[in-house]
């Protein structure tokens, strides 16, 4: 939730580095959204990478980039998360654990890192 600041602990580095399962503390680049139809439940998920690939100046993806490179965010019950869109910054909390060859939170805290204009 972005109402409150996330807990003071160690962020993780990269998000390949992501323990397989426990509280986790990361930041990262928002890759990707996606929205469920009327006729399902309710989730919004958002693929993260450490990668800013609406950067010009970010350079490349790592080579041999895999699942472990990304970080899949899912709030449950909600459509749309404000702020969360493609090329977004931020900063996100949460149990992470393995869904379908992914890193998965749900329902994650997250601060939005705000960008310095050029």
């Amino acid at each position: 939730m972005a109402d409150r600041p996330l807990t003071s602990g160690t962020e993780t580095g990269a998000i390949r580095d992501l323990p397989s399962r426990g509280r986790v503390t990361c930041r990262g680049f928002i890759e990707s959204v996606t929205i469920v139809p009327v006729q399902e439940a309710p989730a919004f998920s958002a693929i993260v990478t450490d990668v800013d690939k609406y950067d010009p100046t970010a350079g490349p993806a790592p080579a041999g980039a895999t699942g472990r490179d990304r970080v899949r965010l899912i709030w449950l019950g909600r459509r749309r998360v404000p702020g969360i869109a493609a090329g977004t910054q931020l900063r996100f909390e949460g149990m992470v654990a393995e869904r379908d060859g992914i890193a998965t939170i749900f329902n994650p805290r997250y601060e939005i890192i705000a960008r310095q204009e050029h």
